[in-house]
């Protein structure tokens, strides 16, 4: 079922002033993420119109408006004023033409007019529809912000999750979400958020469920983050081969609403500070955005160690 949001929602009525429509026009329902500058409508081309989009009519909109005759202007707002489109909006203090000032008084329909530029209207609507509509899903773990970079921590329950995220807390990183992470497809990244029953909570087994935010101070948390790194726990297995040197090919990574995300696999045994390795792969991963390969480095140690010996 597709998402969507309400008018009632999405405009602030002090900012935005509605000069048609009453009180249930603003349950319209906004389905799709974008404005539509009618250009082509308002010349008369209507064959790949998308109505369900919100109409924004900035300077230029409003300059052409003002070229058109009465008739053009009747049959292009009876159209562009329909059950789909959810409303119109004009900007840079410009007021709605009579004609459809009277069509959509007719319909009850959303009409709203602002001061505000109309690159700002496009810009504040076009971000509130994409984080009101984003695709969503739920995955389990933990979600921290560990040296600046979002990291999901995940692995079998009884792993010792919460407790690696209590150890990063104390260290000074930041907790985003605990046991269930929200995640949402924003622009061209992953976001992730605490469903708000859990926010700030944190899960450990024997003492129950704690407060981060009041046992470690306010900035110990973050309201949500971008996803930038997978870790997987998984129980050591003497017959598997784990990463060591770090040189495969096709770097692991794991789709998440259709963005790669980085991932590696850790292997969990006694004796190992779950915390500091976690922490140093973070640290690798963005060294390696800056360029610096530390295993690239450390094989070409051994050619050149190689190359002087057969010189010798």
């Amino acid at each position: 079922m597709s998402k969507s949001a309400k008018l009632s929602r999405l405009l602030d009525l002090d900012v935005y002033k509605r000069v048609t429509g009453d009180d249930a026009s603003m349950e319209r329902e906004v389905y799709v993420a974008e404005i539509n500058r009618p250009g082509f409508e308002l010349a008369g081309f209507f064959k790949h119109s998308d109505f369900r989009r919100i109409i924004l009519l900035g300077e230029k909109e409003n300059a052409f408006i003002h070229e058109m005759s009465a008739e053009s202007q009747l049959a292009c707002f009876s159209k562009l004023v329909n059950d789909e489109t959810p409303c119109i909006i004009i900007a840079k203090g410009y007021k709605a033409p009579d004609i459809l000032k009277n069509i959509a008084i007719k319909r009850n329909f959303p009409i709203f007019e602002t001061e505000l530029p109309t690159g700002r209207v496009s810009i504040t609507l076009q971000s509130h529809l994409d984080e009101l509509l984003a695709p969503e899903t739920l995955m389990h773990g933990v979600f921290l912000n560990i040296y600046g970079k979002g990291v999901i921590i995940r692995g079998d329950s009884g792993i010792g999750k919460s407790e690696i995220a209590l150890e990063l807390i104390k260290k000074g990183h930041q907790l985003i979400a605990d046991d269930a992470i929200e995640l949402f497809h924003i622009s061209s990244s992953i976001r992730g958020r605490s469903p708000k029953v859990l926010k700030n909570l944190l899960e450990i087994r024997g003492i129950g469920v704690i407060d981060v935010s009041k046992m470690f101070g306010a900035g110990s948390v973050l309201d949500s983050d971008i996803v930038e790194m997978i870790i997987q726990l998984e129980r050591w297995l003497p017959s598997r081969e784990y990463q060591r040197i770090g040189l495969e090919e096709d770097e692991n990574t794991e789709d998440i609403l259709g963005i790669p995300i980085h991932k590696i696999v850790v292997p969990v045994t006694g004796g190992r500070s779950m915390a500091a390795i976690i922490e140093a792969a973070v640290m690798n991963m963005q060294l390696r955005s800056s360029g610096f390969d530390s295993s690239k480095e450390f094989i070409n140690r051994i050619l050149a160690n190689i190359k002087s010996k057969q010189e010798s």
